[in-house]
């Protein structure tokens, strides 16, 4: 899966799951073994385990591997390794507490929704024979 369909996947996953503040940083400049940093707040322990859950879920649907979870026993901060993005998704005072946004700074990736695909339109002689019924 290419990194802009994975960080789609990743936010649509978060946004499922009602995750707020989402953030997604460009970190493939800094010195760093991933190209991405997403971050994400969840109102509560069971809402953040869920979002990461729901993050795990989705990018296997989409065929890409998760290389490791780390947090989730405790649920203030759950950090899900996806190679090339790393996803961070915490309680509204632990994010603010550690400020994540400082340390990856930078300006956040604006992201475009995708095109949906388009329905083909039937042909005009299908179309006619439909009237004509």
């Amino acid at each position: 899966m290419d990194l802009r369909r994975k960080q789609h996947v990743v936010v649509e996953a978060l946004e499922d799951v009602k995750g707020h503040d989402i953030i997604v940083f460009n970190t493939a400049r800094m010195p760093s073994m991933f190209e991405r940093v997403v971050i994400a707040s969840g109102d509560s322990t069971r809402q953040v385990k869920a979002l990461a859950d729901r993050v795990q879920d989705k990018v296997r649907e989409n065929g890409a591997r998760v290389y490791g979870v780390e947090g989730e026993a405790g649920g203030e901060w759950v950090l899900v390794d996806l190679g090339d993005v790393v996803v961070h998704i915490m309680h509204p005072a632990v994010r603010s507490f550690y400020n994540l946004e400082e340390v990856w700074g930078g300006k956040p990736v604006r992201m475009k929704k995708p095109k949906p695909l388009k329905a083909k339109k039937p042909h005009a002689k299908a179309a006619r024979r439909r009237r004509k019924r």
